[in-house]
């Protein structure tokens, strides 16, 4: 399996990192304050209509994602499909 091809997007800026957490739970920006002290990056929040937004993290090598449930419990198997 040929490796993913490098990130061209760039880092989030602070306003843009603010407007990510923003509609998240307690529950869900306390694990993520926690996440982010092991480097964990909140990267996007996937907010499909009429749903709870669907915040989705990575690890520190970009390969691992992880989803924050509502309740602030970690998804390490998500069905989240993602772009290549």
């Amino acid at each position: 399996m040929s490796k993913p091809p490098k990130e061209r997007r760039t880092p989030p800026t602070t306003a843009a990192t603010a407007d990510l957490r923003a509609g998240l739970t307690p529950a869900q920006l306390a694990t993520l304050k926690t996440m982010e002290q092991f480097q964990w990056q909140l990267r996007f929040v996937r907010r499909p209509m009429f749903q709870a937004p669907v915040p989705v993290l990575f690890d520190r090598s970009g390969e691992r994602y992880v989803v924050l449930r509502e309740d602030g419990s970690i998804d390490q198997n998500p069905t989240l499909r993602l772009r290549g």
